[in-house]
């Protein structure tokens, strides 16, 4: 069974940032094979970015380009979202996703497994 199990969110003040990690396990899973993508819901689940296959192609959604990374190791079967000068409208519960066609996208519907979600509350 795939599983996906982001961490690292938490509480931090405007200007902050934070570090989600995503990692994957569950048999022969290998997030390799996938693109991978974070997203957030307050409350609507909304685009914050994904990585090809190879990280080759990186895609943003505009409210955090310049602010945000992402960034995979498929050694270790993780992927990362760097958050820099975060704002309070980035508070939310952040997911990542895997999409089984290896090419980065903004929607929702392209991906099919769903981690838990991580906790990312940022202060004024």
């Amino acid at each position: 069974q795939v599983q996906l199990v982001e961490s690292g969110g938490g509480l931090v003040q405007t200007g902050g940032s934070l570090r989600l990690s995503c990692a994957a396990s569950g048999g022969t899973f290998s997030i390799s094979s996938y693109a991978m993508g974070w997203f957030r819901q307050a409350p609507e689940r909304e685009f914050v970015a994904s990585i090809s296959r190879r990280g080759g192609s990186t895609y943003y959604a505009d409210s955090v380009k310049g602010r945000f990374t992402i960034s995979r190791d498929n050694a270790k079967n993780t992927v990362y979202l760097q958050m820099n000068s975060l704002k309070p409208e980035d508070t939310a519960v952040y997911y990542c996703a895997a999409d089984r066609s290896g090419a980065a996208s903004g929607r929702l519907q392209s991906y099919d497994y769903w981690g838990q979600g991580t906790q990312v509350t940022v202060s004024s």
